[in-house]
């Protein structure tokens, strides 16, 4: 498995991308470290990466009622890596579609 899973595309994501022009979101592994996720990044994408700012989410526990009673369920933990970019450099995700 790869370091980058997938890039987020939200719509906070977008908004955040669209207000600060070089930032992007991807779901990385959660073993990785910024030096790797900047690397894969800029080999992946062919631009250069300034900042890597990561943010751990925990699995959070979650319970629904239902017609047959109560159904627990877990939220999966993951990675998450905001990448800054140069100066007038941009991803983009969709180019291959």
């Amino acid at each position: 498995m790869g370091i980058i899973i997938k890039p987020i595309v939200t719509e906070k994501q977008t908004a955040i991308t669209e207000k600060m022009a070089n930032r992007y979101g991807f779901r990385v592994s959660p073993d990785a470290n910024k030096l790797e996720i900047k690397k894969a990044v800029q080999d992946m994408y062919n631009v250069t990466v300034v900042d890597v700012n990561t943010i751990n989410y925990s699995g959070k526990q979650k319970s629904r009622y239902t017609k047959s009673g109560i159904i627990n369920g877990k939220q999966s933990a993951f990675k998450k890596a905001i990448v800054t970019l140069k100066e007038g450099e941009t991803i983009d995700f969709f180019s291959n579609i």
